[in-house]
């Protein structure tokens, strides 16, 4: 996709690296922390840009230091951020990340700002729905705000992306109807749908049911076990890349941006296979858009 907008939330990200993450009770002691831009939103809208998309954001961030580094941090990858509205006496959203050694983590996310992101911030912005080939969408931002979003888009033809996290299952059947691609793990799917995904069975049964509801297109990242394409009469797999992980924050944002940079509307295994490649490339560096490979480096991994 050549012209993207991205409708979704953008957090400070407080990252604090450690050897494990502590039990119920325990005290841990941290190596470092570090504060890195982040937020879904914000994230798959830096890699869009970052990967050569012409890529426009909507969102909110408050008057505060934060909100302006992570203005700042879109505009460095030529992402137009005028639909980033600073909401006056209010904090830029924040994310607090514990990251072990393997690279997993655990995340506690504080709204701030991306709460204020209601339907008539969104509808204001109506120029650059009309102006995108996609809208992409995740759920870091007020629900009736994403559905507002999806009905917009597909007002002027957009091809509707969603990725559902985090996770769920009151998500209502009028948003699920207009989406044409979403990207749920297997532990959202489970989530999304009630449904079991221990087996690649049951993780098709689940996509079929967001299938049921109207998606078009369902992509369900498996970690090391590759990804998913699940439609109304295919299912397809493909691999993921073997890299040693030390640090998964934005993994799933990356692999999803870097897919649409490529995605022309029938190519799914050339754009899987790309996001692919900058996820793993991703899961090597730490932080979140700090993590964010070039279309070189995507290129050149092998």
């Amino acid at each position: 996709m050549d012209k993207v907008l991205v409708v979704g939330s953008l957090n400070m990200d407080f990252a604090v690296y450690m050897d494990r993450r502590p039990q119920a009770g325990e005290t841990v002691m941290a190596r470092s922390m570090k504060l890195v831009p982040g937020g879904k939103g914000a994230n798959q809208a830096y890699a869009l840009g970052k990967l050569g998309a012409k890529t426009s954001m909507i969102g909110a961030v408050g008057t505060d230091t934060f909100g302006e580094q992570m203005l700042a941090n879109l505009e460095k990858v030529a992402v137009a951020t005028k639909g980033i509205q600073k909401i006056a006496g209010t904090e830029t959203g924040k994310a607090f990340i514990e990251i072990e050694n393997s690279g997993q983590n655990s995340i506690s996310v504080i709204a701030g700002a991306n709460a204020a992101v209601d339907e008539g911030l969104v509808l204001a912005q109506e120029e650059l729905f009309a102006q995108a080939d996609a809208v992409v969408m995740q759920l870091e931002i007020p629900v009736p705000s994403v559905v507002a979003a999806a009905r917009l888009a597909k007002k002027h033809g957009k091809t509707v992306v969603l990725d559902p996290a985090p996770a769920r299952a009151d998500l209502p059947d009028e948003l699920w109807a207009q989406v044409d691609i979403t990207k749920p793990n297997e532990t959202e799917l489970a989530l999304l749908t009630g449904l079991p995904t221990g087996t690649e069975a049951e993780v098709v049964a689940a996509a079929k049911a967001l299938i049921a509801k109207g998606v078009k297109n369902v992509l369900v990242t498996l970690g090391g076990d590759g990804t998913m394409l699940v439609t109304e009469d295919k299912v397809e797999k493909f691999p993921a890349y073997k890299v040693k992980a030390v640090d998964t924050t934005a993994a799933g944002d990356c692999f999803l941006a870097a897919f649409i940079s490529q995605f022309t509307g029938s190519n799914f295994a050339e754009a899987i296979d790309f996001g692919a490649k900058a996820s793993a490339i991703a899961v090597t560096r730490q932080g979140a858009q700090t993590s964010i490979p070039t279309v070189e480096e995507v290129e050149n991994f092998h």
